[in-house]
């Protein structure tokens, strides 16, 4: 019988060092650590859009790109400056005099030289467009940068509010589980209970800190998101303000996907960089068959003294001859930039046709399950205060206590992710056709 009162002891030991060591992990899961008091600022989705649009750092940098561009749109437009050459006897003057034809007066050598470059062929006009056209290319490539930005934007919005949703469980749960446990403790130590429960009650209560905790650290790395896009330095929390029947409201009906495709296809800013590339390249060919042809050299030359006669003018006319170089590698480069970028804008034509497509499958089959989906989470806040009771009379046990807290808490979570997922896939059809045709707001 020895062995067996030592067995008893040691399991009694093994089960309290196990109650301790769970308890323990859950208050240090619950105090991590002093919090640091945030400002709750309450934004709508057309303020934060504004914001995003005002201030948004990379949005700015590519408004500089096109600020560049346009310069240089200006630059290759201009003339080129006249070259002045003055040639004049500084040194020893007074030995070098020569009396001019005619007269007793002397003066010293001077000689002057201008001369102006003409481009021929409509070059410096060809350049001026090819660089015009590289501004239009930068305007699109912000189009597209606000684009996905705008989208990164709204469903880190959306994700936001709904995650509050979801951690709005967790707070109900947890501080109701955690009284739970403190009871069941006293009445353990007082011997009306087994240890068993309390460790699965305890168990039960760290794993929902801990997904709490997940929670919070994905709420918060949101925040910064939305910090960085709205270029934000305050500590503060954002509570996205949202009206859920307006959200409850979208659909698919008013839009066929062909509507969306075409759309797609006239305003995705992208696409539209694409078909801008390729006449960048055409005016290009353009300004390297102008190039081919020689700039013209016109020029007046006046010396006093150093040519067969004295106060000598003359006009000058300058070109290079076309026999060797004759801009030939840049012009087949030029016509293979064309084909290149022919191909890709076809290619990107196919990739939004394509990206509509799957966009609006994947929301129709989302929001085909939300639709299809028993949303009301009434009964179950309603039974909490009964299960909570039956538990405390012991009419169900553990098991079911516990079972029913996982139910209510998977039902919500779940029923939260579907409308998260609801949403940014209508965001995804915005993103796709580069138009936002819908929107909860």
């Amino acid at each position: 019988m020895a062995p067996l009162g030592s067995a008893g002891q040691f399991v009694r030991r093994t089960g309290l060092l196990l109650a301790g060591l769970a308890w323990g992990l859950a208050a240090h899961a619950q105090v991590p650590g002093a919090p640091v008091p945030v400002d709750t600022v309450r934004l709508t989705l057309p303020e934060a859009e504004q914001r995003f649009v005002q201030n948004n750092l990379q949005v700015l940098a590519q408004r500089y790109n096109i600020t560049a561009a346009q310069a240089l749109a200006v630059q290759a437009r201009l003339i080129d400056n006249p070259t002045i050459l003055v040639d004049q006897n500084a040194i020893l003057q007074a030995m070098h005099r020569r009396e001019l034809d005619g007269g007793g007066a002397a003066g010293n050598q001077v000689a002057f030289q201008a001369q102006q470059l003409f481009a021929l062929a409509g070059r410096r006009r060809a350049a001026g467009k090819a660089a015009q056209q590289a501004a239009v290319v930068e305007t699109y490539n912000l189009e597209d940068l606000v684009r996905n930005l705008r989208f990164q934007l709204r469903t880190t919005y959306y994700d936001v509010y709904f995650r509050q949703l979801t951690l709005r469980v967790y707070d109900n749960e947890i501080p109701q589980l955690r009284h739970t446990v403190d009871l069941y403790q006293s009445q353990y130590e007082k011997g009306n209970i087994a240890l068993k429960e309390v460790i699965r009650l305890k168990a039960f209560l760290f794993t929902l800190e801990s997904e709490r905790l997940g929670l919070v650290t994905e709420q918060a790395n949101a925040q910064a998101d939305l910090h960085v896009l709205l270029r934000d330095s305050t500590r503060s929390a954002y509570q996205p303000v949202v009206n859920p029947d307006k959200v409850r409201d979208l659909s698919l009906g008013a839009y066929p996907e062909q509507q969306l495709t075409d759309t797609a296809v006239v305003r995705r800013a992208d696409l539209l960089a694409r078909r801008a590339e390729v006449q960048r390249q055409e005016l290009n060919l353009k300004l390297q068959r102008a190039v081919a042809t020689p700039d013209l050299a016109v020029g007046y030359t006046y010396d006093r003294f150093g040519s067969y006669i004295n106060n000598y003018n003359s006009i000058t006319l300058g070109v290079a001859v076309p026999i060797f170089n004759r801009n030939q590698g840049n012009i087949q480069a030029a016509k293979a930039q064309i084909s290149n970028a022919q191909a890709q804008a076809a290619q990107q034509h196919l990739v939004v046709r394509r990206d509509v497509h799957e966009a609006y499958q994947v929301a129709l089959r989302q929001d085909d399950l939300y639709q299809h989906t028993n949303r009301d989470t009434t009964p179950f806040s309603r039974l909490i205060d009964n299960i909570e009771q039956s538990y405390t009379k012991r009419l169900i046990s553990v098991v079911e206590y516990l079972d029913f807290y996982e139910a209510y808490k998977n039902n919500v979570i779940q029923l939260n992710t579907l409308r998260a997922n609801r949403v940014r896939a209508f965001e995804s059809i915005n993103l796709a056709t580069g138009r936002t045709f819908f929107r909860a707001e």
